[in-house]
C-alpha cells in the first residue's frame, strides 16, 4: 500500500460571498411583534366590573298539583323521534373485552389496536386466543397469529371458539362485520372427528368450506395413522361434512380405496342407518352375509335394530334388537332371534331343515319410580338346541349353556298398620338337555306382615307372652311341565297343575338363663287342589290305571318346632406386653344350636288299592295319596320326632401390618364359616341318625380366592348288596364315619396388579349374562361386532413406555371343581376340572387371551377359544380362533373404532362344519 504525501491532498477552495433575502426576513420579525403585542391566548376580564342579574316576574303561575295533567303538544315533541332516516349500524354491538401479557397498543393514525403475548379478546360467543392479536378498526377485522420465543420456534397457536366449536390454526382473519374468516392449517373435532385443512374459509357461523383438508378419527392430527384426503370439503358443525373425490390414506400411502363424493352426518343425537354385513364360507351352507340390516332411531326412548344373515344354500337368520330406557323410571331390551337352517342340498341323504329361535328380555325399574311398587323382567327361553345348534357368532360363548330361566314378577307393598305384600310372577326353567320345561303360569303371592297381639305400646317386648306374633301368607300356583316340542302348544295346557297354599305361622321367643335364646312355634298349612287322582289296578294287563278327577280337594297339616341357641366367642393372644410378634391372636366364634320338631303323619289323606300277585292268589295292598303329583306334594304321611343339632363356626386372626406407619394390626379371614348339621329322628323305628353334613368357605390370599367345600358322613354301614343297613359303620369293621360324598370348588381372579397397588379391572360380559351364560369368559367371550361397545376406545390411554418389558401387563382366572361320590361304594371323582381364561399383553397393543379347561377325570381339553388383539391406535385388529372340537372356526377382524365410521372394516370367518 502506497502512502501519499498531505501536501499533495489540498484542494483549491473558491470563497465566494453569501446572498441573503433581507424583505422576508424583515417581514417575519414584524409580524411577530405585531402578534405578541396585539395577540391574547385567553382574555381574563378585570375583577373590578361586577355584572348584576337582571330580576323579572314570571308571569305564568303553576300549581305543583297541575304538573301530573300537563299533556305534550305536538309542537313541543322532538322531531327526532320521528325521523324517517334510521342510523347506521354500530360496528360492534356486543362488548369487546381483551387483554395481553406484554403489552395493549393503540395506533390512532391506524386505528389499530396491538396486543402481544397471552392475547386474548372476548366477543358475544367468539373467544380469540392467540400469541398476537390486531383489530383493525378500520376493516372490521381481527388477525390473531403466532409468536416466536427465544428458540425461534412458534409458540401461542391461535385458539379460535364460536360456541361449541373450537378451531385451532396458524393464522386467522375474521371480519366483525361479515363474520367471515380465512383459516390457515386449521384444525379442528366435530364429533369425533378431527378435521385439518391448509386453507378454510368460514362463511358464517353453520358453513365453513376447506380447501385440500384430510380428515380421521385419529387423536393425533398431526401424524395420523389414516386419513381420508379430500380437495373441496363443506363443513356444517354438529350436522354434517360433506366431500367430493375422497381417497383414503394409511401411513401416508394412497390407497385405492375412494369414494367419488362423500356423506358424514355430525350430531350428538342417534340417527337412523345401514349396518353393513360380513362375509364368510362354510363349506355345509356355502358363501354368507352375516349380522347386516339398519339402525332405527325411533326416538331418545327406544331404538331398533334389524339385522339378518344369509346363506347361498337357503338358510337365513333375522335378529330384532331393541332398548329402552327413560331416565328415572325404568329400563330394559327386548331381543328375538329366528334362524332358518339348511344342511347340504335337497336330494342328498345328509340333507336336513329346522328352525330355532330364542326371546330375550330385561328389565329393571328404577327405585325411585315408585317405592311401593316394583316390575321387573329376565326372559330367557326358546328352543333347547338354540345355542347348540346356532350358527351365528355371537352366540359362541353361550354353547355350553344347558340351562335357560325366565322371571317376570310384579310387586306391591301396601303400608300400614299391619303391611301387607302382593306379588304376581310367571316363571320358567328349561333343560337344553332334556328339552324338560317347567313352567308357573302365573304365581300368586300375599302376605301380611308379622302381627304382636299382645305388644306392649311403649318400651321394647320381653317374655313369651309379648313375643308371640303370627303372619298370614298365600301362594296360587298354575304349574305346567311340557318339553320343547309341544311348547306353546294346545297339549301342554291339558297337563297343567293348579293350587292354593295357606300358611299361618304362630312363633314367639325370649331369653333363657341371660344367654340363650330360645324360639318355639306351630305352624298351620291348608292346600287347596284342583285335581286329584285315584289309582286301581287292572288284572287283565297287569298294570296300574291312574285315572285323574277334576275338582275341589283340600287337605290340613300343622307341625311343632322349637330351637335353643346361643354364641360362644374366644380369644387367643399369642403375644405378651412388650412384644410385636406376626400373629397376634386368634378368634374364635361358635354358634351352637339345637332344635326339636315334630311332623304328626296325617295317613287320613291316604287310600290304599290292591295288587294281585303272580299266582293269583295273594294281595297287596298299596298305599296312595290322591294328592300325588299336585302343585304342592302329598301330605306327610311318616310321623316323625326329630331332634336337630347344628355347630357354626367362624375363625379369624389378627396379624402385624407390613406397613409400619399403621397402629392397628390386620384382620385375616381363615374360615368365613364352618357349619356341622346332623339330626336324630326319636320315632324312627330304625336308622335314627341323620347323616352328618360339613360345609365351609374361606377366602384367600387377600380375598382374591373363594373357596367352597362340603361333606357328607354316614354312620350306618353298607350291607353286601350296597344298601344301608342298621349297623354303626364301626361295628362293620370300618371308621367312624363313611364319607358318602365330597366336594370342592375354587375360584381365584389375578393379575399383574394384584400383588401392587390398584386392583383388576372389571370387563362387561352382558351378553353372555343376558343368555344365562357365566359372569366370566371361561367359556370364551361374545365377538359382537355390530355392537357398539366393541368399537368404545379407552377414554385415557396410556402412552407404552420404552422400558416396556419392566411391567407386563396380564390377567388370570381359574375355576377349579372335584366332586366326589361313595354312597354305594362307588369311591370314585364324579367330576374333576380346572376351568382357566387369562390375557397377556406380550407387547405394547399386542395381547394374546385364551379361556380353555382341562377334564383330569376324562384326561382331555375343554371347549377352547383362542384369541390375538391389535390395537392399531384408530383401528382394532382381532383373530379369533377355536382350534378343535366339532365348534372349530375362526375369524378375523379388523375396522375403525369410532362408531362414526365402524362400518369400515374387513370381517372373515370360517363358520364350524356340521359334524354327523
Amino acid at each position: 500500500m502506497a502512502i501519499q504525501k498531505p501536501s499533495h491532498t489540498f484542494t483549491k477552495i473558491h470563497l465566494k460571498a453569501l446572498r441573503t433575502n433581507n424583505f422576508y426576513i424583515l417581514f417575519a420579525l414584524s409580524f411577530t411583534v405585531f402578534i405578541n403585542t396585539f395577540g391574547f391566548a385567553q382574555d381574563i376580564p378585570n375583577s373590578d366590573d361586577k355584572i348584576s342579574p337582571k330580576k323579572s316576574n314570571d308571569s305564568i303561575s303553576v300549581n305543583i298539583n297541575d304538573l301530573e295533567k300537563l299533556e305534550l303538544s305536538e309542537a313541543g315533541q322532538d322531531s327526532t323521534l320521528q325521523d324517517s332516516v334510521k342510523p347506521k349500524p354500530e360496528f360492534l354491538t356486543g362488548v369487546v373485552s381483551y387483554k395481553a401479557t406484554d403489552y395493549q397498543s393503540f395506533n390512532n393514525k391506524e386505528q389499530k389496536l396491538y396486543l402481544y403475548n397471552q392475547a386474548e379478546v372476548y366477543y358475544e360467543d367468539m373467544e380469540l386466543k392467540a400469541g398476537i392479536i390486531v383489530i383493525d378498526y378500520n376493516k372490521n377485522e381481527v388477525y390473531a397469529g403466532r409468536i416466536k420465543d427465544s428458540l425461534g420456534n412458534y409458540t401461542q397457536q391461535p385458539s379460535f371458539k364460536q360456541g361449541d366449536n373450537l378451531v385451532e390454526p396458524d393464522s386467522i382473519r375474521f371480519n366483525f362485520e361479515t363474520e367471515k374468516a380465512l383459516i390457515f392449517n386449521s384444525k379442528t373435532e366435530q364429533q369425533g372427528m378431527q378435521i385439518y385443512a391448509p386453507i378454510t374459509k368460514k362463511e358464517n357461523d353453520s358453513v365453513v368450506f376447506l380447501y385440500k383438508g384430510r380428515f380421521t378419527t385419529s387423536k393425533n392430527i398431526e401424524n395420523p395413522e389414516y386419513y381420508f384426503q379430500a380437495n373441496k370439503i363443506k363443513l356444517v358443525p354438529n350436522k354434517k361434512i360433506v366431500v367430493g373425490l375422497t381417497n383414503m390414506v394409511v401411513a401416508d400411502v394412497p390407497t385405492p380405496i375412494g369414494l367419488p363424493f362423500g356423506f358424514f352426518p355430525l350430531t350428538k343425537k342417534q340417527t337412523s342407518g345401514v349396518i353393513i354385513p360380513s362375509f364368510g364360507e362354510q363349506s355345509s351352507r356355502g358363501y354368507f352375509l352375516q349380522n347386516g340390516g339398519y339402525y332405527f332411531a325411533i326416538s331418545d326412548y327406544i331404538d331398533l335394530a334389524v339385522l339378518g344373515d344369509y346363506y347361498t344354500n337357503g338358510s337365513y337368520g333375522l335378529r330384532f334388537e331393541s332398548n329402552y330406557a327413560v331416565r328415572y323410571k325404568f329400563s330394559g331390551n327386548l331381543g328375538f332371534r329366528y334362524e332358518n337352517l339348511i344342511s347340504s342340498e335337497r336330494g342328498f341323504p345328509d340333507y336336513s331343515k329346522s328352525t330355532i329361535y330364542n326371546i330375550r328380555w330385561s328389565h329393571s325399574q328404577d327405585g325411585k319410580a315408585s317405592p311401593n311398587s316394583r316390575f321387573s323382567a329376565s326372559v330367557n327361553l326358546g328352543s333347547s338346541k338354540y345355542y347348540q345348534e346356532t350358527i351365528n357368532q355371537v352366540n359362541a360363548p353361550s354353547f355350553l349353556n344347558n340351562t335357560m330361566a325366565s322371571s317376570v314378577s310384579y310387586s306391591k307393598t301396601f303400608q300400614g298398620e299391619p303391611q301387607v305384600n302382593m306379588s304376581v310372577a310367571a316363571t320358567h326353567s328349561q333343560n337344553t338337555n332334556t328339552e324338560q320345561i317347567s313352567m308357573t303360569l302365573p304365581t300368586i303371592q300375599a302376605s301380611v306382615s308379622r302381627i304382636f297381639p299382645f305388644e306392649p305400646k311403649v318400651g321394647t317386648k320381653k317374655g313369651i307372652i309379648e313375643n308371640l306374633n303370627f303372619q298370614y301368607n298365600i301362594r296360587a300356583e298354575n304349574r305346567i311341565q311340557t318339553t320343547d316340542s309341544l311348547f306353546f302348544k294346545k297339549e301342554m295346557w291339558d297337563d297343567a297343575q293348579n293350587g292354593i297354599n295357606q300358611s299361618i305361622p304362630l312363633t314367639t321367643n325370649f331369653k333363657v338363663f341371660k344367654y340363650l335364646s330360645l324360639s318355639a312355634g306351630t305352624n298351620y298349612n291348608e292346600t287347596w287342589t284342583f285335581k286329584t287322582i285315584s289309582k286301581q289296578y287292572d288284572e287283565i294287563t297287569d298294570d296300574v290305571i291312574v285315572t285323574e278327577n277334576n275338582g275341589f280337594a283340600a287337605y290340613r297339616t300343622y307341625n311343632f318346632n322349637a330351637s335353643l341357641g346361643t354364641t360362644l366367642y374366644g380369644m387367643f393372644n399369642f403375644e405378651k406386653e412388650g412384644e410385636d410378634k406376626n400373629i397376634k391372636a386368634l378368634r374364635h366364634v361358635m354358634r351352637p344350636s339345637i332344635s326339636y320338631t315334630i311332623n304328626p303323619s296325617f295317613d287320613q289323606y291316604y287310600d290304599t288299592y290292591e295288587v294281585v300277585s303272580a299266582d293269583g292268589l295273594t294281595t297287596e295292598e298299596v298305599e296312595y295319596s290322591k294328592f300325588e303329583g299336585s302343585v304342592f306334594g302329598s301330605p306327610n304321611k311318616n310321623y316323625s320326632n326329630t331332634i336337630g343339632l347344628s355347630l357354626g363356626n367362624n375363625i379369624e386372626m389378627k396379624v402385624r401390618e407390613k406397613d409400619s406407619t399403621k397402629t392397628e394390626p390386620r384382620k385375616i379371614k381363615l374360615l368365613d364359616n364352618l357349619n356341622f348339621n346332623t339330626g336324630y329322628d326319636i320315632a324312627a323305628d330304625s336308622l335314627n341318625w341323620s347323616p352328618l353334613r360339613i360345609t365351609g368357605s374361606t377366602q384367600l390370599l387377600k380375598d382374591k380366592m373363594s373357596v367352597n367345600f362340603g361333606a357328607t358322613l354316614n354312620p350306618y354301614a353298607l350291607d353286601n348288596n350296597n344298601s344301608v343297613v342298621d349297623m354303626w359303620n364301626i361295628d362293620n369293621g370300618g371308621s367312624l364315619f363313611r364319607l358318602t360324598s365330597a366336594n370342592v370348588t375354587m375360584n381365584y381372579t389375578l393379575s399383574n396388579t394384584t400383588f401392587f397397588t390398584g386392583g383388576e379391572t372389571e370387563e362387561s360380559y352382558e351378553e353372555t349374562l343376558r343368555s344365562g351364560g357365566r359372569a366370566d369368559d371361561l367359556f370364551g367371550r361374545s365377538q359382537d361386532y355390530a355392537d357398539s361397545s366393541f368399537y368404545a376406545d379407552d377414554e385415557e390411554e396410556d402412552t407404552p413406555s420404552d422400558l416396556y418389558t419392566n411391567i407386563i401387563p396380564w390377567s388370570l382366572r381359574l375355576a377349579y371343581a372335584v366332586n366326589y361320590s361313595n354312597a354305594r361304594r362307588e369311591n370314585e371323582i364324579s367330576s374333576h376340572s380346572l376351568m382357566f381364561s387369562g390375557d397377556v399383553e406380550i407387547s405394547p397393543r399386542w395381547k394374546v387371551g385364551a379361556s380353555s379347561g382341562y377334564d383330569f377325570k376324562n384326561k382331555g381339553f375343554t371347549y377352547t377359544s383362542l384369541r390375538f388383539e391389535r390395537d392399531l391406535l384408530s383401528w382394532r385388529m382381532s383373530f379369533n380362533w377355536i382350534p378343535f372340537s366339532d365348534r372349530a372356526s375362526w375369524n378375523f377382524f379388523i375396522g375403525i373404532k369410532s362408531n362414526l365410521l365402524k362400518d369400515l372394516k374387513y370381517d372373515k370367518r370360517r363358520q364350524p362344519d356340521k359334524q354327523l
